[in-house]
């Protein structure tokens, strides 16, 4: 068998790989940089009997995609800055009901309108926050045009596995750059469907902790009927406010994300055994650091590169570990300084943390990093 490959633009790779992991369901509203998402789910579900929805606004989109997760499809909606902060209520609604779901959101310039053509690395602190309440956050930030179809894939895998929403978050530069792509066969990849329950109809509980931390869900229109809410629940899915299980259902949210902490964060390391002085970056600037780093080591200086693939929940253990034994860290970002608030809460002062911060439209470059390596070495 012929091996696929293509030159395809980040967005629409993010869209193959959803269909790859089996999503029939999208729904959005155009917004630059992301559109390319919409246009290809356009084009591409109704061949396979998948169903694509322009809604109104933002908002109704994200209720769309809940409501088809709901009925069983595995379901997708992509935005950028403006419309993923109109999306967050209904994440939040999402994340307490523990329905399923992918966003993607392609990082620009901010807040508000901002630059609407520019890269920026500053929702990443809104994927975890930006809704209310105490509630998990997987969030996973891709590099490259094949990873973007890679990590959509592992997007919908623990959406479906931990019953939460997944935020996917390549930069613009990611999104809209062009690279060779090679497409997994059927079978290749790993891909999750959501555990569906084996009791009877009437004896079903969407939220029966006795399964475990992830009950099972059934689809409606399945023959199982039962309630679903945003309010804090029973479970059977009708509100309560006992204390004792409104607090057992908040930390149950949080406890099944944590206790797979070892499944969900992933990361690379590049020259790092012996690095002593450590770049920790992500999406497209992680580019620039590698080429910074073997640009170090060809002038003598032991440096390495730490890239973050999975941002939320942020690879703590690893950093922690970085900051043992090398002399310095640098942060990297295309924000005026989110990462490395984290790296150096998990730096614990070991180490001195320094930032390289661009919110002007304009990347980060090798040369930039490389002159920061050498200043602190």
């Amino acid at each position: 068998m012929s091996t696929r490959v293509a030159f395809l633009q980040g967005n629409e790779a993010c869209a193959f790989g959803a269909l790859y992991a089996g999503c029939r369901f999208f729904a959005g509203y155009p917004i630059t940089p992301s559109t390319e998402v919409a246009e290809a789910m356009a084009r591409e579900l109704p061949k396979i009997g998948g169903a694509f929805i322009q809604m109104e606004d933002e908002i109704a989109a994200m209720a769309a995609v809940i409501g088809a997760s709901l009925t069983g499809a595995k379901s997708l909606t992509a935005t950028s800055g403006p419309g993923f902060s109109l999306k967050q209520e209904n994440i939040g609604y999402a994340c307490i009901a523990e329905i399923p779901c992918v966003i993607i959101n392609v990082m620009r310039g901010g807040p508000s309108t901002g630059m609407p053509t520019g890269p920026s690395q500053s929702d990443v602190m809104q994927a975890k926050w930006g809704t209310h309440g105490d509630h998990p956050a997987i969030c996973l930030v891709p590099a490259s045009v094949q990873e973007l179809f890679t990590e959509t894939v592992r997007a919908f895998n623990l959406s479906e596995k931990y019953r939460t929403p997944v935020t996917v978050m390549p930069d613009e530069i990611v999104g809209h750059m062009r690279e060779r792509i090679v497409f997994p066969e059927p079978g290749e990849l790993e891909v999750v469907n959501r555990t569906s329950p084996l009791v009877r109809p009437q004896d079903y509980k969407p939220y029966d902790t006795s399964f475990g931390d992830i009950p099972p869900l059934a689809a409606f229109g399945s023959g199982y009927r039962f309630h679903v809410t945003g309010l804090n629940k029973a479970q059977d899915g009708f509100p309560t406010t006992r204390a004792e299980l409104v607090q057992a259902e908040e930390e149950r949210h949080i406890r099944k994300i944590e206790n797979a902490i070892d499944d969900i964060v992933t990361y690379e390391d590049y020259l790092l055994d012996d690095a002593e002085v450590v770049v920790v970056a992500f999406g497209s600037i992680s580019r620039s650091a590698r080429h910074a780093v073997n640009e170090a080591r060809n002038n003598g200086i032991k440096a390495g590169l730490f890239r973050i693939i999975t941002f939320w929940p942020f690879p703590e253990r690893q950093i922690r570990a970085l900051a043992q034994y090398c002399k310095t860290i640098i942060v990297p970002e295309m924000n005026l300084g989110m990462t490395i608030h984290e790296v150096r809460r998990c730096a614990e002062g070991r180490v001195p943390v320094s930032g390289i911060f661009r919110v002007d439209g304009e990347p980060i470059s090798p040369r930039e990093i490389f002159a920061r390596i050498q200043e602190v070495r």
